[in-house]
């Protein structure tokens, strides 16, 4: 009767319905904290310093750090001088290897930002010297490339100054 003062109960869903909207939560938990801990920048480990496993101080992975891609400039050119690496293969390889070392140092993502990207973060000069001066103009411009011997130096530059 539609004038009725009658109460009707409240209408009850099932227990699958609460099993899945607890699921459905549970799913947006674990993926907010997998995209914490996926994205997060990362820290500078410490590794094993001697045979009685203490670690090593941050200065001294930062000093550990330097010397071994201060190692792989000068494999580079080494490998340069020897003839099996060409002048424009030796300059890509040093500026991945600079790239990579501001990264490890760092946390800027050097290997995937371009040289107009670095400037505009206003990163260390002998970077923006090295990529503008050696590595740009071997890579991407027409005609012979620029002494590797050059961008070695530069890169050694780089690894003992970049802060």
């Amino acid at each position: 009767m539609p004038g009725s003062d009658e109460l009707y109960p409240p209408a009850q869903y099932g227990w699958g319905w609460m099993l899945l909207a607890i699921g459905i939560l549970a799913l947006l938990v674990l993926g907010a904290w997998l995209l914490i801990v996926l994205t997060r920048p990362r820290r500078a480990l410490a590794t094993a310093g001697d045979a009685g496993g203490q670690s090593l101080l941050t200065g001294d992975v930062l000093s550990q750090l330097r010397t071994e891609y201060l190692e792989r400039i000068q494999m580079v050119e080494t490998d340069y001088r020897e003839r099996r690496l060409s002048a424009r293969n030796a300059n890509l390889e040093l500026s991945r290897v600079v790239r990579t070392f501001v990264n490890e140092y760092s946390g800027l993502e050097a290997p995937v930002l371009a040289l107009d990207d670095l400037v505009a973060r206003g990163v260390h000069p002998a970077l923006i010297d090295a990529m503008g001066r050696h590595y740009y103009p071997s890579i991407f411009r027409q005609g012979p490339a620029i002494d590797p011997v050059a961008g070695a130096e530069a890169a050694r530059t780089v690894v003992r100054t970049w802060h």
